[in-house]
């Protein structure tokens, strides 16, 4: 991919990206800040299959390095319609660390958009940020 072309989300990735938007604005509006990423994860995939929308837990994704295939490199928080990587947290300050983290994600299974959400917050919308690779 040209490194100065930019990704432009198709019109599923966009209602994907909404549908995410709003599902964790519900949960962050019953449950507030506070608990675990495990209680927040669960709900938030909970609103998911409420709404019909594919998605994958925990998802194992291989790693190959120098030849060596590891079978546990990394994992995905949820993977949504198989289009979009959503790293939730649960923490009191976001780290630069952590959309490294999902750009790295992003970069190793070929997709171009994710979502870092922090639950621990106020208001929900200071929690979610849009990461576009």
């Amino acid at each position: 991919m040209d490194m100065c072309a930019l990704y432009l989300p198709n019109a599923y990735e966009e209602s994907l990206a909404k549908a995410i938007v709003n599902c964790a604005y519900i949960v962050h509006t019953t449950l507030g800040p506070g608990l675990l990423e495990a209680v927040y994860e669960h709900c938030f995939c909970h609103e998911l299959k409420k709404r019909k929308i594919p998605y994958a837990r925990q998802v194992a994704v291989p790693l190959v390095y120098d030849g060596n295939k590891l079978p546990w490199g990394m994992r995905l928080d949820v993977l949504i319609g198989n289009r979009i990587i959503c790293e939730l947290k649960s923490v009191e300050l976001m780290m630069p660390v952590f959309h490294a983290q999902i750009l790295t994600q992003l970069k190793l299974v070929d997709l171009h958009i994710g979502f870092l959400i922090n639950f621990n917050v106020p208001l929900i919308k200071e929690g979610i940020r849009r990461v576009i690779r």
